[in-house]
């Protein structure tokens, strides 16, 4: 197998060496040259690092391997004065990491690419005007088209060597003996045909950014950035009628890296001073490094939010926003996973029949039990986890006991209705003999002994020595 060169450092490509070609020949040509084998993996990595310490400029940031980014930054100019002024912010941040660049500006990313590689680019910066793709590429070798070596060859040998020759040959001749590609290729330079780019992170509809002249660190700077980023959010957020329920706040490092905080609420709203004030809850965990550069907030999850439009309804809304505060509040400094509560689950055996869902939840969607719907079906107010057994006396198997004793405590049966009969969820058998009192049917008995208390209890079983339990108490 040869071994060839990935890459090349100035110095070596004034000595006359050039990517692609064999190391045998580059040693011949220089002796002492230093070879550190590729790593295109680790390439990868750093480049998608870059790319991430590039949303600072814009959301919309990708790697484009290998050695290069691409970035859209419509509509985010104007935050850094226009394009001079974000290619000149670029270029500076660029060398302080003594990285080399160069930068274009056009209209397509086909356009942007060719010029950023062109040799005869003056300076390392190049911007040209809208829609003036054709003219600038017209003089550019054809070989800027990310073309087949194969293609390029192809074209030279025909007398094609720049884009403008190539761009007024007939396309159906060019197409019937070099493919689809070149003319695919023109058509995404000059712009008549969009070209997909895939995006390491999609933008999100809901998103407010914030870029520093200087990095900050402190946690006092990062709790005022993050006002003005719910402020900014939520304002948006109003104009649509819609609050959020899932909110991220992602701070991007000098370094590329990128640390982030997020938080839930139980319910969608849009009030900037309660989002801030959870996020600031959670400032101390982020670590600026040296030097934070901009900041994003993003509403991952949202959901129609009208204002109420009688007083009843403002009532309503302002009575509920207490408890939910305190459950944001509680959630997000303890952890989603430490707070819960009840949540009906679909099943008719009562001790399945809710389960421990997050506080912040939604609510499953899923058919109504009637443990929580069907008012017909009476049940206790408190249904112990499991069922105790008792000692039950009962005339005959069919009926309500006449007394039982529970905990040492004797009760003489008034009362009594029943029985109401649950049958067993089949599909949940299991051979485990723990389990067995789950998977039989049930007869259960509403009594009221001589002093007034009322229990629910239950026959296990249709044949054989009946078995008692009490399972739960109506008050």
């Amino acid at each position: 197998m040869v071994r060839r060169l990935a890459a090349v450092c100035p110095h070596a490509a004034a000595a006359g060496l050039a990517p692609d070609q064999p190391l045998a020949e580059a040693r011949a040509i220089c002796p002492g040259l230093a070879v550190i084998d590729a790593d295109p993996a680790a390439d990868r990595a750093a480049l998608e690092g870059l790319a991430g310490w590039a949303e600072r400029y814009t959301p919309l940031a990708a790697p484009d391997t290998p050695d290069g980014l691409v970035l859209d930054i419509t509509g985010c100019e104007h935050l850094f004065g226009g394009e001079a002024g974000l290619a000149g912010d670029l270029a500076r941040r660029l060398e302080r990491f003594a990285l080399p660049y160069r930068i274009a500006i056009a209209g397509t990313q086909g356009a942007a690419w060719a010029l950023a590689r062109s040799p005869t680019s003056r300076g390392p910066i190049t911007r040209i005007p809208p829609h003036g793709e054709a003219e600038a590429l017209s003089v550019l070798p054809v070989a800027l088209l990310r073309l087949d070596s194969r293609s390029v060859a192809g074209m030279r040998r025909l007398g094609l060597r720049s884009i403008g020759e190539l761009a007024r040959q007939p396309r159906g001749a060019v197409t019937a003996r070099f493919g689809a590609l070149p003319t695919r290729r023109l058509d995404q330079a000059f712009g008549r045909i969009e070209e997909p780019v895939t995006w390491t992170r999609p933008p999100q509809p809901w998103e407010a950014r914030l870029a520093f002249v200087e990095p900050i660190g402190t946690p006092d700077d990062l709790g005022r950035a993050l006002d003005h980023l719910a402020a900014d959010l939520c304002c948006r957020l109003e104009a649509a009628e819609r609050g959020a329920t899932q909110v991220e706040a992602v701070f991007i490092r000098l370094d590329g890296m990128r640390p982030a905080i997020s938080i839930a609420t139980a319910l969608p709203g849009r009030d900037p001073m309660h989002l801030a004030r959870l996020l600031r809850d959670k400032v101390p965990s982020v670590d600026p490094g040296f030097g934070i550069d901009a900041a994003v907030l993003i509403a991952h999850a949202t959901e129609p939010l009208r204002a109420p439009q009688s007083s009843l309804g403002a009532i309503a809304a302002e009575a509920a926003m207490p408890l939910a505060a305190t459950l944001d509040t509680l959630a997000n400094r303890l952890g989603a996973d430490h707070l819960w509560r009840p949540a009906p689950f679909d099943s008719h055996v009562p001790e399945r029949a809710s389960i421990r869902a997050p506080a912040l939840a939604s609510r499953p969607v899923m058919p109504a039990p009637s443990w929580e719907y069907d008012p017909s079906a009476e049940r206790p107010i408190r249904l112990f986890r499991r069922p105790e057994p008792i000692e039950a006396t009962a005339p005959v198997p069919d009926e309500p006991p006449i007394m039982f004793r529970w905990r040492g405590a004797l009760h003489r049966v008034r009362a009594a209705s029943g029985p109401e009969r649950i049958a067993a969820e089949w599909w949940r058998r299991t051979p485990d003999e723990s389990q067995s009192e789950v998977n039989r049917v049930r007869d259960y008995y509403r009594v009221e002994d001589n002093a007034g208390a009322r229990f629910w209890l239950f026959r296990l079983g249709l044949d054989g020595t009946p078995r008692w339990f009490l399972h739960g108490l109506f008050g």
